[in-house]
C-alpha cells in the first residue's frame, strides 16, 4: 500500500475565518492498519449451514435458480438459515461459488416477485467505478431499488438523502463560522467530523447560540447552549412541532418579509401538497396552486402562496 503525505499548509481563505489547520483525523491515520490486520477479509465467507444447503441442492439440481428456490421455498430450511443471522459461523467460499449463489437468488426473486424487490446500495457509489458498477449500476440495469449507503456510513447524516434523495449538498464546514444559530441534530461534529469540528468550536467566541439535538449526552452536547434529548423515535415530531410555530408567527399571525423571501427562494414551501379524505384516512393529492387558495395569479404575475392556508 502506498499513500502520500498531502500538503498540510491550506491557504487563508480571508483574514476573518480561522485557519483550516488542524484538521487531522484519527481514522484516517489509522487506515494503512486496517489493510494490514490480520482481520482483514481477503475472501468472501458464507455461514456454513447455508453454504451446506447450497452444496446440497447443486447435486440435486443442474439449474442453479431451481437450487436456490428448493432453499427458499421449502419454509424449515430457509427458517433454519435466516436464524443464524447475526452471529458466527462464517467459512470461506469461492467467488465462483458465492457468485453463483447471489445471481440465482436475484433471478429467482425477479421471476417471483419483480425486480424492484431487490435492493443494496454502494459504499460510496461515486469512489470509483469498481464501486459504482458493482452496485448501483448493477442495480439499476436490474431494475432494482438503491437504498442509501448513508445507513452504513457511520458520519454522514441518514436523513438527508432521504429526505432530498441525493447526497449531502451543503456548505463546507467552515461555513459553520459564518453561522449565528446552529442546531447539530444527530450529528455528534467531534467524533465524526473531527477536522472540522474546531469551526463549531470556535464560532462560539462570536456569540453563535449552538444547540444539541440527541437522545444521548454525546460530545456534541457539552460544546452547546441547548441540549434537547428527545426520546428516539420523537424528534420528528418535535421538528414538525418546530416548524409549526414558525408558520404560525412569521407566516400566518405576523407574517415577515424576509420569511417569505427566504421560503420562496430556498424551501418547497410554495409547492404544497394538499391533504385529501380517502377512506377516512388523508392522502397525499395535487400540489397546491393559487387558484385553489382564493385567487388565480394573472399574465404576468408571480403565483404566490399569500392565500395559502396551513
Amino acid at each position: 500500500m502506498t499513500w502520500e503525505t498531502q500538503q498540510t499548509d491550506y491557504p487563508r481563505t480571508r483574514p476573518d475565518l480561522p485557519n483550516h489547520e488542524p484538521r487531522g483525523c484519527p481514522r484516517g491515520a489509522s487506515y494503512s492498519w486496517y489493510l494490514y490486520s490480520a482481520n482483514r477479509l481477503k475472501y468472501p465467507m458464507m455461514r456454513k449451514r447455508l453454504m451446506k444447503m447450497w452444496r446440497e441442492a447443486k447435486a440435486l439440481h443442474s439449474d442453479p435458480v431451481e437450487a436456490w428456490a428448493s432453499i427458499i421455498e421449502d419454509a424449515d430450511k430457509a427458517k433454519s438459515f435466516k436464524q443464524t443471522r447475526g452471529r458466527g459461523g462464517f467459512v470461506r467460499s469461492s467467488w465462483q461459488e458465492v457468485n453463483e449463489l447471489i445471481a440465482a437468488s436475484n433471478v429467482y426473486t425477479i421471476k417471483n416477485y419483480g425486480p424492484d424487490r431487490v435492493a443494496g446500495f454502494s459504499p460510496i457509489p461515486a469512489m470509483s467505478m469498481v464501486s459504482y458498477a458493482s452496485g448501483a449500476r448493477y442495480l439499476s440495469l436490474l431494475g432494482g431499488t438503491c437504498l442509501s449507503f448513508y445507513d452504513w456510513y457511520c458520519d454522514l447524516p441518514p436523513a438527508s438523502p432521504q429526505t432530498w434523495g441525493e447526497q449531502t449538498d451543503v456548505p463546507e464546514s467552515a461555513d459553520w463560522y459564518n453561522s449565528s444559530y446552529i442546531i447539530a441534530w444527530g450529528s455528534n461534529v467531534p467524533q465524526t467530523r473531527t477536522p472540522d469540528a474546531h469551526f463549531f468550536t470556535e464560532v462560539r467566541y462570536k456569540g453563535t447560540k449552538t444547540v444539541a439535538v440527541t437522545p444521548d449526552y454525546a460530545e456534541i452536547a457539552k460544546l452547546c447552549d441547548l441540549w434537547l434529548a428527545p426520546k428516539q423515535g420523537t424528534d420528528a415530531a418535535m421538528a414538525l412541532a418546530m416548524g409549526y410555530v414558525m408558520l404560525r408567527e412569521f407566516h400566518l399571525d405576523n407574517p415577515s418579509q424576509y420569511f417569505t423571501d427566504y421560503v420562496r427562494r430556498y424551501t418547497d414551501m410554495p409547492m404544497l401538497v394538499m391533504l385529501e379524505e380517502r377512506d377516512g384516512y388523508y392522502a397525499a393529492g395535487r400540489m397546491l396552486a393559487r387558484c385553489r387558495s382564493g385567487g388565480c395569479a394573472g399574465p404576468g404575475k408571480q403565483s404566490g402562496m399569500e392565500n395559502g392556508r396551513l
